[in-house]
C-alpha cells in the first residue's frame, strides 16, 4: 500500500502522534490507556465508540483500553466537516490505517525486547507475548522505544481481528447525555455571562432603529454589544436575561424582510435567474415507444434542530478559544482568525455536541457571536440562540424542482432520461468559499461581505445529488439550473438534493411501470445490474410480504421507494404502509440497508430509524414559509414535526457484507423514504402527489382537483 492509496484523512494527517497517544497510567488517575485522535466529531451518530471499536481490534486492545479524546482544533486531526455519511468509511478507515500501523510499529519493538522474530508474537489487551519466552511487554512499557512522530505508512501484513468490529457496544458518550450534562449547552466556564443577540425576522435583517439608552436601563442587562446591524445583550443571570430581551426587542427596528410573494416552489424557482450547464451526458437514446413526464418538488426546509445554537468564548492574553458544536472545527477556526484577523495560532475550537446538530444549521454562527461578544466585552461568555432565532437566522436546506422526461421502447426498457433540476446552493458551510461565510460578521460595523453562492460539482453534487440514475438506462441526461441567489439562506441540510432527486426517481420510476402495465419491484429489477442492489430490493419484498398482504380498500396502500445515497455509500430499499384519512398516517415501514461491514450493528440501526423519522417528518409536514415582513415559521405551532405518537413501526433488515468496505449510513434513508411514501398513496386511493410536503393541506387540494 504506497501512500497515495491511504485514506485521505491519513494523507492530509500524515503523522501517527495526529491520529493517537499511548497514555501511561502515572500521567492519569485511570489505567493505561491509549487515547485515539479524530477530526470527526459525536453528533449523536455514534462515531465515537465506532471508532474506538476499529480502534481497538486494529491495536489489538480491549475497548476500555481506547480513550475518544474530544475533538480541538488544539490536538485533532484535520479532516474539515463531519457530514456526508463519512464518518466511518473515511474517518473509521483513516482510524484503522494509523492504529494498524501502530500496531505494526510496536511490534517491531516488542521483537527487539523479547528477542524474538516478530512473526510469533501475539497482541491481546494490549499485552504483547511469544511462545519463544516466558516475557512480556506492552505499548505503555515500550511507549519509549516508538517515535510517533512519523509518518503512517500502508500495513497489509498483519492478520485483522474483529473482536469488536460487527458487534453493538455500549455508547458511553450516552451516560452523560442522559444523566444531563454532556451537551455544549450544559458547559460553564470561570465567571461567565450570558448572552443574547437581537435579530430581525430573517436572520440578515438590516438595523434601522435602536433606543440603546431604554435598552440598558433593563433589569437583568449588565452589558450591551452594539456594532452595525448587530446587537446583544449581556447578564449573569440567564433567566433574568432573556425577560429582559422581551422587553429589549420593543427599542429595536429592523428593515422589513423584503421577501417574495410566497408561492409554489414551482412558480417561484422557474421565475429566478439561474445558471444552466448540462452536468451529465451519456449513452445514446433507443427507440421510444411510450413517454411521460412529470415535476417534482420539495420547499425550503429547516434544520429545526432541538436545541438551539449555543456557543461558549473567552479571550484571554491574545487566545480566542471557542466551544463549539460545529461539524467542522477547523474550518471554523480559520474563519474565526479570518473574521477577526488574528493569526490561526490565536484561536483554539473545542467541539462539545449539539441536541440535534446535522447539517449546517447555526452552530458556526453563534460561534462568531460569541466569539465576537466576548473579544468586545471581554468577558467569558455563553450565547444562546433563543428558538425563533434558530428557526430564522439558520440556513435552510433550499428548495428544489426537478422535471423528468423519460421513454419506454417496446422490450420495457427505458430509451432515454432527460432531467432539468433548479436548486439554490447547499455548500454554504464555513470555509466551502472564498470569504468569511459567516452571519454575525455580515453584520458588525466592519463588515465582511456575504460570498457569493456556489455548489458541489459532481459526482457527489448539492442540488443535484442523486440525481446520475444508479438503474441501467440507454441515455441520460441531467440539466442544472443554478439558482446563485435565494429569498432566504441556504446550506447544507441533511442528504442535501439526494432528497428530493430520490423522491423524483422512484415517484418517475412507478409512474413508468404503471404505463408500461408491469409490476413496480420487477421493472426495478430489469433495470439493475448491481447485485447489492437488486438484493436489498429483493430483501424488503421478502419481508414485507409486498403483494401479498390485505389492505383496507381505498384507505391503505403500500408503496417502495430505493437508492443508494451518491451513488457511492450505503444502499437502502424501503417500503411504507400508509392509511389514508384526512391525513396520511405511516403505519410501518420496512427497510433493508447495506452499508458492507458493519462496525455497530446497533448505532446503524440508530442512525436509520433516525433518518427514516426525519424523513417521514418532512414528508408530511415540514415547510418555511414566509410573508412580506419576514418568516412565519419560527417555533414548533408554525412549523410542526413528526410527534412521538406518530413514529411507526420500523423493521430493518440487514444485509452484512463482513468482506467489504465500510459504506456511509447516516442519510442513505432519506430519499428512499418519501418515495415509499408517495407510491404507497398512489397505490391507496390513485392519486399521485409529486410536490411536497403531502400534508393534510395538500392531501385535500390533490383530491379536490382529482
Amino acid at each position: 500500500m504506497n501512500i497515495q492509496t491511504l485514506p485521505l484523512g491519513i494523507r492530509n494527517n500524515p503523522l501517527l502522534k495526529q491520529w493517537l497517544t499511548i497514555v501511561n497510567a502515572n500521567e492519569k488517575e485511570k489505567p493505561n490507556v491509549i487515547g485515539i485522535y479524530s477530526g470527526k466529531v459525536e453528533l449523536g451518530q455514534g462515531i465515537e465508540i465506532a471508532l474506538q471499536q476499529i480502534a481497538a481490534d486494529a491495536l489489538g486492545v480491549d475497548l476500555d483500553q481506547i480513550e475518544f479524546i474530544t475533538a480541538s482544533t488544539l490536538s485533532s486531526p484535520n479532516e474539515m466537516h463531519t457530514a456526508g455519511s463519512m464518518s466511518v468509511d473515511q474517518g473509521g478507515s483513516a482510524v484503522r490505517s494509523a492504529c494498524r500501523f501502530a500496531h505494526f510499529k510496536f511490534i517491531e519493538a516488542a521483537a527487539n525486547y523479547l528477542q524474538v522474530e516478530g512473526d510469533s508474537i501475539r497482541t491481546q489487551s494490549g499485552i504483547f507475548s511469544s511462545s519463544l519466552t516466558q516475557k512480556t511487554c506492552t505499548y505503555w512499557s515500550l511507549v519509549d522505544k516508538v517515535d510517533l512522530n512519523q509518518a503512517v505508512h500502508g500495513v497489509d501484513t498483519l492478520p485483522l481481528q474483529n473482536k469488536y468490529v460487527g458487534k453493538s457496544s455500549l455508547r458511553t458518550d450516552l451516560i452523560k447525555k442522559l444523566s444531563g450534562n454532556a451537551f455544549i449547552h450544559d458547559i460553564q466556564l470561570k465567571n461567565m455571562i450570558h448572552g443574547r443577540v437581537i435579530r430581525g425576522q430573517i436572520g440578515e435583517s438590516k438595523l434601522i432603529k435602536i433606543d440603546l439608552a431604554q435598552i440598558e436601563r433593563l433589569g437583568g442587562i449588565d452589558q450591551v454589544i452594539h456594532s452595525g446591524h448587530f446587537i446583544a445583550i449581556l447578564g449573569y443571570d440567564e433567566a433574568k436575561l432573556v425577560k429582559a430581551l422581551i422587553k429589549a426587542r420593543h427599542f429595536v427596528e429592523f428593515e422589513p424582510a423584503n421577501l417574495p410573494i410566497h408561492q409554489d416552489i414551482e412558480s417561484l424557482l422557474t421565475a429566478m435567474p439561474a445558471e444552466s450547464s448540462i452536468v451529465f451526458d451519456e449513452g445514446a437514446s433507443t427507440q421510444t415507444l411510450t413517454s411521460h413526464q412529470a415535476r417534482f418538488s420539495r420547499p425550503y426546509i429547516a434544520h429545526a434542530s432541538i436545541g438551539p445554537g449555543c456557543a461558549l468564548a473567552s479571550m484571554q492574553e491574545g487566545q480566542l478559544t471557542v466551544w463549539s458544536h460545529s461539524q467542522g472545527i477547523y474550518p471554523l477556526k480559520e474563519q474565526l482568525a479570518q473574521a477577526f484577523k488574528l493569526d490561526e495560532s490565536a484561536v483554539k475550537v473545542i467541539h462539545a455536541p449539539g441536541s440535534g446538530c446535522y447539517g449546517h444549521n447555526g452552530a458556526d454562527d453563534v460561534a462568531f457571536d460569541a466569539a465576537f461578544i466576548a473579544i468586545e466585552s471581554g468577558h467569558s461568555v455563553r450565547i444562546q440562540w433563543m428558538r425563533e432565532d434558530d428557526m430564522t437566522a439558520s440556513p435552510f436546506g433550499s428548495a428544489g424542482l426537478i422535471e423528468i422526461r423519460a421513454g419506454v421502447d417496446t422490450d420495457n426498457k427505458i430509451s432515454n432520461w432527460n432531467v432539468d433540476i433548479w436548486s439554490h446552493s447547499h455548500l454554504n458551510r464555513p470555509g466551502s468559499v472564498p470569504g468569511v461565510n459567516l452571519l454575525g460578521a455580515w453584520q458588525i460595523e466592519e463588515a465582511w461581505p456575504r460570498p457569493i453562492s456556489q455548489d458541489l460539482p459532481l459526482p457527489n453534487g448539492g442540488g443535484h445529488r442523486n440525481a446520475i440514475v444508479i438503474y441501467d438506462l440507454a441515455h441520460q441526461k441531467i440539466n442544472y439550473h443554478f439558482i446563485e441567489k435565494s429569498p432566504i439562506r441556504t446550506s447544507a441540510l441533511r442528504s442535501l438534493g439526494s432528497y428530493l432527486n430520490i423522491f423524483a426517481i422512484e415517484s418517475f420510476m412507478n409512474e413508468l411501470a404503471e404505463k408500461s402495465g408491469i409490476d413496480p419491484i420487477e421493472f426495478r429489477l430489469n433495470h439493475l445490474k448491481d447485485q447489492r442492489a437488486i438484493a436489498v430490493i429483493k430483501k424488503v419484498v421478502q419481508a414485507s410480504n409486498y403483494g401479498n398482504q390485505t389492505l383496507a380498500e381505498g384507505t391503505q396502500g403500500l408503496g417502495i421507494g430505493f437508492g443508494r445515497y451518491k451513488n457511492t455509500a450505503g444502499y437502502c430499499a424501503v417500503i411504507a404502509l400508509i392509511r389514508v384519512t384526512e391525513k396520511i398516517q405511516v403505519e410501518k415501514i420496512w427497510a433493508a440497508v447495506d452499508v458492507g461491514l458493519i462496525v455497530n450493528p446497533d448505532g446503524l440501526k440508530n442512525q436509520i430509524e433516525g433518518g427514516i423519522i426525519q424523513a417521514i417528518s418532512w414528508t408530511l409536514k415540514e415547510h418555511v414559509q414566509w410573508n412580506a415582513a419576514g418568516l412565519t415559521t419560527y417555533d414548533w405551532d408554525t412549523y410542526p414535526i413528526l410527534n412521538f405518537d406518530e413514529v411507526p413501526e420500523i423493521e430493518l433488515h440487514f444485509i452484512e457484507q463482513p468482506d467489504q468496505a465500510s459504506l456511509g449510513a447516516g442519510e442513505i434513508a432519506a430519499g428512499p423514504v418519501p418515495a415509499a411514501i408517495g407510491n404507497a398513496l398512489a397505490h391507496a386511493i390513485g392519486i399521485r402527489a409529486r410536490h411536497l410536503p403531502l400534508s393534510p393541506e395538500r392531501l385535500t387540494q390533490l383530491i379536490m382537483n382529482t
